[in-house]
């Protein structure tokens, strides 16, 4: 498993880190490749400038000012996004990796005299995990339409593999979170990475066994 986990929050004491560290722990128990991608501590530039949208059709060379995330995207088989939900959607940080990063050629390949829509061209993923806060609660959330959510876990996964399998966990109403609601969540979390990965069939293997 080679994953790349793409964590976007500006304080490193945040919640979000906490939910970072979880995942890291999950992946190096199953054995996982792990590349970060840690967008505020690397200074990522989420701005697509004049220069980029030009040569945007450019094939390959619209690569070449964000070569190194690319390169990751194309290394890994799973994609892992940690973030905060701010005004019900992305970061502008993250949207903006979406935005530079996930091109044409890339991501997906343009319509051409033979296909009249875009076809995927993320099938070496087979897997996509999201992790999140919202400040806002359930219920508000999806009366707006869940945006990040969707961009993510619709979006993005039409362009991966057929049957890329997905995790997705928020914690919402963070704004009034507590100790134990922050407890409980990453129980969730744990959980959820457990079944995305292949730790929880491992450990009924393994118990099995020794039963």
């Amino acid at each position: 498993m080679r994953a790349l986990v793409v964590y976007c929050h500006p304080k490193p004491d945040s919640f979000n880190a906490g939910v970072l560290r979880l995942v890291l722990e999950k992946l190096d128990a199953a054995g996982a490749e792990v590349k970060v991608s840690d967008l505020y501590a690397d200074g990522f530039q989420p701005i697509l400038s004049a220069g980029e949208l030009d040569s945007y059709l450019d094939c390959p060379g619209n690569v070449g000012p964000v070569e190194r995330e690319v390169e990751k995207v194309r290394w890994c088989d799973t994609l892992i996004f940690v973030y905060p939900t701010w005004w019900y959607g992305l970061p502008a940080m993250l949207k903006g990796w979406l935005d530079r990063v996930l091109l044409p050629d890339v991501a997906f390949l343009m319509p051409d005299q033979h296909n009249a829509t875009i076809r995927p061209g993320l099938t070496h993923i087979t897997r996509l995990g999201v992790f999140t806060t919202c400040g806002a609660s359930w219920w508000l959330t999806r009366f707006i339409g869940a945006p990040g959510r969707r961009t993510l876990l619709r979006g993005v996964r039409l362009l991966c593999a057929k049957r890329c399998r997905t995790a997705f966990a928020a914690h919402y109403l963070m704004d009034s979170s507590t100790g134990p609601s922050r407890e409980a969540h990453l129980k969730r979390v744990s959980a959820k990475l457990d079944k995305f990965l292949g730790l929880a069939r491992e450990r009924g293997a393994g118990s099995a066994v020794s039963a």
